[in-house]
């Protein structure tokens, strides 16, 4: 493939490649409704062309005079025709996450002076009316699904005209690879979103150099994938961009309730995931096996030990090799199903993944490939093979081809290349404290391994002191206890404090389990998690992983909650990272019963 200058160029490839050729689907009315390459380069027109009627411009193509389009919606096809469309006239998309609150949604649209936004349904047509009033720039709201008094998004199709349409190529034809090709707010957990400016050439870049060696090793050409990871998120947008420039199918999940079945109906190749889903997929896994019987049980769980125990950096013999083979056909053949059956790789990113899952999954012949980067990287810096000698477990792979890294002198990973972001929008303040002489601090500490494995041991900002002057690294130690079936979510305290602590969110479904197994009587989750041989259950379960860590980061404490942690409640960020602040703040009582 010749190196294309933007990312809309993916349409005149491909319709030069396979013009019939599926390019995206997703469920209309119950079916599944394909779109071909051909159908979406004649919407994306269209829509260019209504969007030009309707006053959207490129302006005088500097970053502040380009017109913002909005857009707050599931995935879906048209989320990307939109995306193709404002980029082919030279404005610029600025995604956000259906969820935001109404406050940061108010600043975030005066902040890129958005002109107008497309919506998915009811609910965000209205949370997006309700702060119109306060955005002077908003002068068009359009929604995707049907709703009553609303602006429909085919009524952007029908402002257009065969003039407007002309105008189209010109107008693209003055985008350079270098320009500005949308701005991501980044909701980071603390202060006001930073909008990140990406070029084309910088998520280019990053596809460019995924797509080979990476995604063309697992062979994704003509194959099927689900994308379930929010679209507004730079991490499934970029993959997006290697499927539709490798033409790859891809499939759009109803909602994260229906992955299991659109899965199964699907039968793809590959997708992307966050840890938290694939952690969710190995408890639904777990739970099932204990419900087993006799020797269907004994099975399950010597099939389980046996991939537990998988390393491929190490031969583990003739006789491990016939086992685990046998394990793949009677007990793992079953896990692949419920994938779909046809389940080549999933890359997992956004956060860190327990090993024990990758290993699990990987010797299940379900290999996860654990990647890494951030919004302002556009995202990849580093990632896990599909080959075997390009992974390796516990670390975040190997760096893409035109990415450079070094570790700082504090530990931090220092990276440079295309993939930098062009800055923060209107904030070359905030650009200056993250990137001198082109390296951009990414606040995370890390190391190299065997001289080419990029390892992440922790996030700069999130590691503490003791009041004894001892550093913690908090992650490690929370991905080890979240290896515990019993243990759901839990943060590790103890900054300028003399020990170590944890609140722990148990995981209901499983300890429930264990006190019906136990003769345990209780009535709410509260008296469940108070009783006295529960509480010894978490006590042994703490000592016993304790044994991992030195003594300065060994559990001392800990307070079971009664209540999961989530986006909706506040304590999680969208891609399900810890926001710290706030569950400190919210179970300040229980923490103060700790350090009493």
């Amino acid at each position: 493939m010749d190196h294309p200058k933007r990312l809309f160029d993916c349409i005149e490839y491909q319709l030069e490649q396979n013009p019939d050729q599926g390019m995206m689907a997703a469920k209309e009315n119950g079916q599944w409704r394909t779109y071909s390459v051909k159908e979406v380069s004649e919407m994306v027109n269209k829509l260019s062309g209504g969007l030009l009627n309707l006053g959207i411009s490129c302006g005088d193509m500097t970053e502040q005079g380009r017109d913002k389009v909005a857009i707050l919606s599931k995935n879906r096809p048209e989320w990307m025709m939109v995306d193709l469309a404002v980029q082919q006239i030279g404005a610029v998309l600025t995604p956000f996450y259906p969820t935001i609150n109404v406050k940061e949604l108010e600043f975030v649209l005066n902040d890129a002076q958005v002109k107008l936004a497309f919506v998915n349904d009811e609910d965000l047509y209205l949370k997006l009316l309700s702060v119109q009033s306060r955005v002077p720039s908003l002068k068009h709201i359009f929604t995707f699904e049907h709703v009553a008094n609303a602006a429909h998004w085919k009524d952007v199709f029908h402002a257009s005209s065969p003039d407007a349409e002309a105008r189209i190529k010109g107008i693209a034809d003055k985008i350079k690879s270098e320009d500005l090709a949308t701005i991501i707010y980044t909701s980071g957990t603390t202060g006001t979103p930073k909008g990140v400016m990406l070029s084309h050439n910088n998520i280019l870049s990053n596809v460019m150099s995924s797509i080979n060696p990476v995604f063309t090793e697992i062979g994704v050409k003509g194959q099927r994938s689900l994308s379930f990871l929010p679209l507004n998120h730079i991490f499934e947008r970029m993959v997006t961009y290697i499927y539709m420039f490798s033409g790859t199918h891809i499939y759009y999940a109803e909602s994260l309730e229906t992955i299991g079945d659109n899965l199964k109906e699907v039968q793809p190749s590959l997708f992307t995931t966050v840890p938290r889903l694939l952690e969710k997929v190995y408890e639904k896994i777990m739970l099932k096996g204990m419900e087993l019987e006799g020797i269907k049980k004994k099975l399950f769980y010597w099939a389980h030990d046996l991939a537990d125990k998988y390393n491929p950096d190490t031969n583990q013999g003739v006789w491990y090799k016939a086992q685990l083979s046998l394990a793949n056909k009677l007990v793992f053949s079953k896990w692949r199903e419920a994938l779909g059956g046809n389940i080549k790789a999933i890359v997992s990113g956004g956060a860190a993944c327990q090993v024990k899952l990758i290993r699990i999954f990987t010797a299940a012949k379900i290999p996860i490939l654990e990647g890494y980067g951030l919004t302002e990287t556009s995202p990849v810096i580093s990632v896990n093979r599909y080959t075997e000698a390009g992974r390796k477990f516990g670390t975040v792979g190997l760096l893409l081809d035109d990415v450079e890294v070094k570790i700082a002198e504090d530990g931090e990973i220092l990276s440079k290349g295309p993939h930098i972001m062009m800055g923060y929008y209107k904030r070359p303040d905030l650009t200056a404290e993250v990137i001198k002489d082109g390296w951009f601090a990414t606040g995370d500490i890390g190391m190299m391994v065997d001289n080419k494995f990029l390892k992440i041991t922790d996030r700069k900002k999130e590691m503490f002191k003791t009041s004894g002057g001892k550093y913690v690294a908090p992650l490690p130690i929370e991905n080890r206890l979240k290896e515990s079936l019993y243990v759901e979510q839990l943060m590790v305290l103890g900054a300028d404090k003399k020990f170590v602590s944890a609140l722990i969110v148990p995981s209901f479904p499983n300890l429930k389990d264990w006190c019906r197994q136990n003769n345990i009587a209780y009535t709410t989750n509260d008296e469940m998690i108070r009783h006295p041989k529960v509480v010894e259950l978490y006590k042994d379960l703490v000592e016993n992983f304790n044994k991992y860590f030195n003594q300065v980061e060994q559990i001392k404490k800990f307070e079971l909650l009664r209540l999961d942690w989530s986006i909706d409640t506040g304590e999680l960020t969208p891609k399900m990272s810890l926001k710290r602040k706030v569950i400190m703040e919210k179970y300040q009582d229980a923490i103060e019963r700790i350090y009493s």
